[in-house]
């Protein structure tokens, strides 16, 4: 979103019963374009963490198999030139909303 206004969309996946996407309201407090998680040793390319080491990311996994799986609590996003361009666009500071409808 953009001044209110939808800017993109992306099909993205989240957390599983035992590890979820915690909800509520947050910012984006740190990037990192080549991340590597530290827990899991897994690539998570143009990371923008926002809880603790939640982040939205790209997720090879879930372009490869789409919705038969789910993150450890990050919120995963399938198109990488799509949050190439996200990742560039956002700054420190920025609201992230993550909610169930």
């Amino acid at each position: 979103m953009v001044d209110g206004q939808v800017a993109k969309v992306f099909d993205v996946r989240f957390g599983s019963e035992l590890t979820p996407t915690r909800e509520g309201a947050f910012t984006v407090f740190e990037k990192s374009r080549n991340h590597v998680s530290t827990i899991y040793h897994t690539a998570m390319p143009f990371a923008m963490f926002f809880s603790g080491g939640q982040a939205v990311h790209y997720s090879s996994d879930f372009a490869a198999r789409g919705y038969n799986g789910s993150s450890h609590g990050c919120v995963n996003v399938r198109d990488y030139n799509g949050i190439a361009w996200l990742f560039d666009q956002v700054s420190i500071g920025t609201p992230v909303i993550v909610y169930r409808s």
